[in-house]
């Protein structure tokens, strides 16, 4: 069985940590939610994330944002979007990480996120179904998010 590496080692004991490998989202959309929610309280991020679900809050695309219409109630930037599905996968992590941390015997409502690092993990091969029997080759994208919170007293 392979050991999961993270992108940052900690020897601290009030740090829990949380891993995604290889979901089938977009990478632009999780680089922009992993940028937003950076030294965010955990609870803060999740509330947010929660509204992103209803279509209430943007995240905003400060990175990629290129083609992308303003949204509503973005503080400071008027670029977003509502990326549903890497919502999803973001606030499976952030409940994966939140049961860390209360396995380890953290405090589960004082948590700080310190480090959120998403990068694009392998491609996969698909085809797309053309007219006439035909088929155009395409790669399906997979993305490698990881979560880092600490305790804050």
């Amino acid at each position: 069985m392979a050991k999961i590496a993270y992108s940052m080692q900690m020897d601290e004991e009030n740090i829990a940590r949380g891993k995604v490998n290889e979901a089938p989202i977009s990478p632009k959309h999780a680089i922009e939610i992993a940028s937003f929610i950076r030294n965010k309280r955990l609870d803060e991020a999740e509330a947010y994330l929660e509204q992103v679900l209803l279509f209430k809050k943007a995240i905003p695309f400060k990175r990629f944002n290129r083609n992308v219409a303003h949204k509503r109630g973005l503080d400071k930037w008027d670029a977003g979007r509502y990326p549903q599905k890497a919502t999803k996968v973001y606030l499976r992590l952030i409940n994966s990480v939140r049961k860390n941390a209360e396995y380890i015997g953290l405090d589960s409502d004082n948590l700080e996120i310190i480090h959120v690092s998403a990068n694009r993990g392998v491609r996969r091969r698909a085809f797309f179904p053309r007219a006439m029997g035909r088929a155009t080759p395409k790669d399906r994208e997979m993305v490698n998010i990881e979560i880092i919170v600490r305790e804050t007293e």
